[in-house]
This record gives C-alpha cells, structure tokens and sequence, in this order.
C-alpha cells in the first residue's frame, strides 16, 4: 500500500457561523476543546500507518484552528509529524503577539489568513467578525513573530461589491506584500443562509463574475504574482511559494484527513468521517474509528478527477493513462479555437480557456 505524504487536521470550532459556510463547524464548545484534540490524536494513532513517516505536509483548518484553546493548539501541533510545510488557517480577530508567538515554536512556517475583505461593510455581509484594522493588526504581528510565508484569503462578487472595491481590497492586499493570495468567488451554497438572503442579488451579479475574476487576475500578475491555479497566486522569485498542499490535492496525490468531517482519500477508496461531533468523539473515546462513508475511486473516476484538477494548474498535465477521460473532438475544437494546448503527450489550458476554466474542461471530458 502507497503511504499518504500529505496531512490534513480538521478543527471544526467557531465563535459564530458565516451564513455562506458549508464547512462542518461547531459554535463555542470551549469546554470540548482538550476532548476534540485527545480524539484527534487517537485517531492519528489509528491511522498513522497510512501516512508516511515524515510527511510533506501538514495543513490544520477549519473551522477556526486559531480559536481552539491555546494550550490544546500548542499540544496537538507539537504531537504531529514533522513536515516540509505546515500551515493554519486564521481569522484575523483570533491572532494575538501570544498566539503568533505559539504557531511559530510549534514549527508552523505557513499561515493561511482569512481577511476575505477589507471593506467593513462587505464583511459585515459576509457575517465575518474581524474588521479591515484587525486583518493589517493580525498580518503585522504574524509578521513580527517571524513567519515568512503568509496567505491572504480574499472573495469577490459579494453582494453590493462594485469594480472599485474589488480593486480597493486588491490593492490593500498588495500593500501587505503577502507570500500568496487566493481569490475565491463567492459561491452560496444551497441551503445557507447566505443563499436565503441575498439569493436573487448574486443571481443578478452573476454575468459580471467573469469581469471581476479577470480584475484579479491582471491585478496580481502585474503585481508580480504568478497566477499557478485558477483561484491561486503566488509571489514569483526563487522560493516556491506555492501552497505544496493543495498542489498534493490538484496533483492527484493520496492524502489523510483526521478529525470530525474530514476526508481522505487512500489507495484508491475516499472516505469521510461522520459530521456529527459527539459520534465522532464517542466511537474514539471507545478506541474504534469514527463512523464514515466510503467511496470507491474506480479508474474512470480517477482519471476524471486527475484531468478536472490537473487543468486548474498553470503546469501541463500528463496525459499518460487519461486518454478515455478525454473527447477527441472536443478537444480539437477547443484547440482550434484557442483554449487549450496539447504538446506531445501534455495538455494545459490557455490563458483565455483558464479564464472560462470548468467550463471548458466539461467539455474536454469524454
């Protein structure tokens, strides 16, 4: 069996719960915190063959990983194997000179901060609970404590942005000189909140998507960032400063996740563990696994996962072994057309077919 290189550590706790997530979160539940992270680590005891002795990665979300108590963050990450990248995502209000102080003797060396906006206003819409002051305070003191590869989180397309706030928060992010940024679209999720309440506006906003996404994307490569995934960007130069984590995902690699709701996949099956958290601490206070779905990835499944994900990335993917995934026809057509380019035995999007992104890769599938 091929050993997972890659790490990912759910932390589900929130203080409150942004009507757009579909993320499995919990609200509070301080008093479970020093629970959840004995689970965790049981279940990594469980699991821990599965994973290679020294990983390449590690990655904690959420969630909010910064909310949970600072003694069970210091304790958990000092349990988990040594990487070559170990990243946690952060809300800017969650960041102190202590905490920061915390992620960096703990041997984190990448921080994923979700500032999202810098517009009070748009996150207020958002529901989120840090202001524009508090992301510059949080990135300033991660800074100060020493980490050298920090990452903004921003959406655009929230209700009521206009052209000239998408290029404001654009720029305020620049200002900050973060190693990497990713650009998300919002994206409401059925059921949400979010949908419930401003449903019809982003329904009427949807055409100028498009626009906004090219903004981005001019904006950051001028700025001296390469665009290497469709919603990714990172500062070029001679670091690497890609997210190794998520390149783990979009490359097709297997991958452990631990904790309530998340997934792995491991040769060749996906699994999912329950999104019940009293499930999920019951069953490994007893020892045994957490209650999860499986999935089996069959050929045809991983070869349309590969070419999905592999087109996101700026790199040409390797068509050995995913030919049946393609059509012939539609992607002599699109190659005609100027949207994507096969070279020998590769195959990777134009700009302009990035631009249209799965829109063009539905249609490359066989």
């Amino acid at each position: 069996m091929a050993l997972a290189r890659h790490l990912y550590v759910h932390l589900p706790f929130c203080s409150s719960r942004c009507g757009y997530c579909d993320f499995v979160t919990v609200i509070g539940r301080f008093g479970e915190h020093a629970r959840y992270v004995d689970a965790l680590l049981r279940e990594f005891e469980l699991e821990r063959e599965t994973l290679a002795w020294e990983p390449e990665t590690v990655y904690l979300g959420g969630g909010t990983p910064t909310l949970t108590e600072p003694r069970e963050l210091e304790r958990l990450l000092r349990a988990l194997p040594g990487s070559a990248e170990l990243t946690i995502e952060a809300n800017p209000e969650t960041v102190t000179d202590e905490l920061a102080a915390l992620l960096k003797r703990s041997g984190v060396d990448r921080v994923s901060l979700g500032a999202q906006s810098f517009n009070a206003t748009h996150l207020e819409t958002l529901g989120r609970a840090a202001r524009p002051d508090d992301v510059r305070r949080a990135f300033a003191q991660l800074r100060a404590a020493g980490i050298d590869n920090i990452s903004l989180d921003l959406i655009y397309g929230i209700p009521g942005q206009t052209p000239d706030d998408l290029a404001r928060d654009l720029a305020e992010a620049v200002a900050l000189e973060p190693e990497h940024l990713s650009a998300y679209e919002l994206e409401a999720k059925p059921g949400t909140r979010f949908t419930h309440a401003y449903g019809a506006e982003l329904e009427r906003q949807s055409d100028s998507l498009e626009t906004y996404f090219e903004r981005v994307v001019e904006t950051l490569d001028a700025a001296g960032y390469r665009w290497y995934e469709t919603a990714n960007f990172c500062r070029a130069g001679e670091r690497d400063l890609r997210a190794r984590h998520n390149l783990g995902y979009w490359r097709g690699d297997d991958y452990l996740g631990l904790g309530v709701g998340a997934v792995s996949t491991l040769d060749g099956v996906r699994h999912r563990n329950a999104p019940s958290l009293r499930r999920y601490l019951e069953a490994l206070e007893r020892g045994v696994r957490p209650p999860r779905e499986l999935e089996e990835l069959t050929p045809e499944i991983r070869r349309t996962e590969r070419v999905m994900l592999g087109l996101r990335l700026d790199e040409p993917l390797d068509l050995t072994g995913l030919d049946a995934a393609l059509d012939s026809r539609e992607l002599e057509r699109l190659t005609a057309l100027g949207l994507a380019v096969q070279t020998g035995r590769t195959l990777a999007l134009t700009p302009r077919g990035r631009f249209l992104g799965g829109g063009v890769t539905a249609r490359l599938l066989a």
